[in-house]
């Protein structure tokens, strides 16, 4: 095992001629006893009867040299000891530029030494700081997210409290580039687009629409560009800062992301529609000839049973777009306080489940239509999974402010992949799924203020969770 050797101060003596301050003092104190003592038995021959003067002369002579002696060797010491404090000073106020020299090898070098590097390690600490605080200044001034920070004003802050600090998108967005810091964020508001201003009153992070050239414009009364739509994310945070509370407020234009969404989702529909038109037209197509050739030649025997294919082909294309139009045109849930044992026992009669656990006796707000249209499409799919009839089982529970619906079944469950997009619409594995079933159950649950989940179970299966707001 190789170890590394510091390499030698050139200041430091060695370590064989080193002088303790206990070492200098007693040499020190030795020597003025030694003068005070050949002084003594010089004056004692002089005046051998007179030992008090003998004394006091020896005194007069040895206190005058002691004294100049231990004030220069004070000087310097306190010389040191007001260097430090200073430099202590100056580390208290962020300078460490300071180091200081001690010319003895003495225990006060190792305590300058020990200082020295005591400063180094600060500084190097500084310029790290300095440096990391210097990176995260430069990525948030030029984050194209709009930041605001906003002190003051009690529970109020977001609409009474000054700005404490906004980056270059925050500038730009609401004052043209202009400096914010300083100024009173209803201030900035009485200037900027009224819909900005409603979605800091609501409250809460949420969506937001301008029309114009962007939120920090009026209601806009131009064509063309100036008068499109602008779709804003607000998020907010609120946390205390130096005993006073502060609240961060972010806004995010998220118009070309959802313009780019929007034309994904439309070629996915295209898609979807093309494939089960084609499916439908194709065979109908087919058929009509057939039973046309069939006329012609005089064989009618086969033309109930072309016409029977027909009919069916055309129910399920019928059905196809039904689904596509309910999913598009789900209106706003007529909420109503419904009892849970006639609700379940009427849906019970379009479909068979099970129901496990004793049910909530108190009743809960829901649109009865869309919540049964809800659970219709996910015990049709524990049906349609392959799970034994008796093994697709519904419990409804109260937990706190929240009524929870599960819907369980034993079918072979969902892969990973098939869990993070089962939701998306139009998003389906089987070949004749039009994917819009889980969606418009998470619509309606969404339009209802709850949310809806789905995780595999043990042993097999998998559980579809509604929670609900249960009033």
């Amino acid at each position: 095992m190789s170890t590394t050797t510091p390499p030698p101060d050139p200041h430091r003596r060695p370590q064989g001629m080193r002088l303790s301050l206990l070492t200098r003092w007693t040499a020190l104190v030795a020597t003025l006893v030694t003068v005070g003592i050949l002084i003594a038995q010089g004056l004692s021959h002089v005046l051998p009867d007179r030992p008090l003067l003998v004394l006091g002369l020896c005194l007069l002579c040895v206190l005058p040299l002691a004294i100049i002696t231990i004030r220069a060797q004070f000087h310097h010491m306190l010389s040191l000891f007001r260097a430090l404090t200073g430099t202590v000073t100056s580390y208290q106020d962020g300078d460490f530029s300071f180091s200081l020299h001690w010319p003895q090898n003495d225990e006060l070098r190792d305590l300058v030494d020990a200082h020295n590097a005591l400063g180094d390690v600060l500084r190097q600490q500084r310029l790290e700081l300095v440096q990391r605080e210097l990176l995260l200044y430069t990525m948030v001034q030029n984050t194209p997210v709009a930041m605001l920070l906003v002190s003051g004003g009690g529970k109020g802050v977001a609409s009474s409290g000054a700005v404490v600090y906004a980056n270059i998108a925050a500038r730009q967005l609401l004052d043209q580039g202009r400096k914010l810091e300083g100024q009173r964020l209803d201030t900035i508001l009485a200037r900027v687009s009224p819909a900005l201003s409603e979605a800091l009153a609501r409250g809460g992070d949420g969506l937001f629409t301008t029309t114009g050239t962007g939120a920090g414009t009026g209601s806009g009364t131009g064509s063309g560009d100036e008068a499109e739509e602008e779709v804003y994310h607000l998020a907010r945070r609120s946390f205390q800062l130096n005993g006073r509370r502060h609240e961060l407020l972010l806004l995010r234009q998220l118009t070309m992301e959802l313009r780019r969404q929007e034309v994904q989702t439309w070629k996915k529909v295209i898609r979807v529609i093309s494939h089960e038109l084609n499916n439908s037209l194709a065979p109908l197509t087919s058929l009509a000839h057939s039973g046309a050739e069939l006329v012609r030649r005089g064989q009618t025997e086969r033309l109930p049973r072309i016409l029977a294919t027909i009919e069916e082909r055309t129910r399920h294309l019928e059905t196809f777009i039904l689904g596509y139009a309910r999913f598009a045109k789900l209106p706003t849930p007529r909420l109503a306080m419904q009892h849970w044992t006639p609700f379940l026992a009427a849906l019970g009669e379009q479909i068979v489940f099970r129901v496990t656990g004793a049910l909530p006796p108190e009743p809960c707000a829901f649109d009865p239509a869309q919540l049964e249209q809800a659970l219709l499409n996910l015990v049709r799919n524990a049906h349609e999974s392959g799970s034994p009839p008796d093994q697709v089982t519904l419990e409804v529970r109260r937990q706190q402010d929240l009524v929870r619906i599960d819907v369980h079944d034993r079918g072979p469950g969902m892969s990973d992949t098939v869990l993070t997009n089962a939701l998306v619409p139009f998003y389906s594995t089987k070949r004749s799924g039009t994917g819009l079933g889980l969606a418009l159950a998470r619509e309606i649950i969404e339009a209802h203020g709850g949310r809806i989940t789905l995780s595999n179970r043990d042993g097999g299966g998998l559980t579809v969770t509604l929670m609900l707001r249960s009033v």
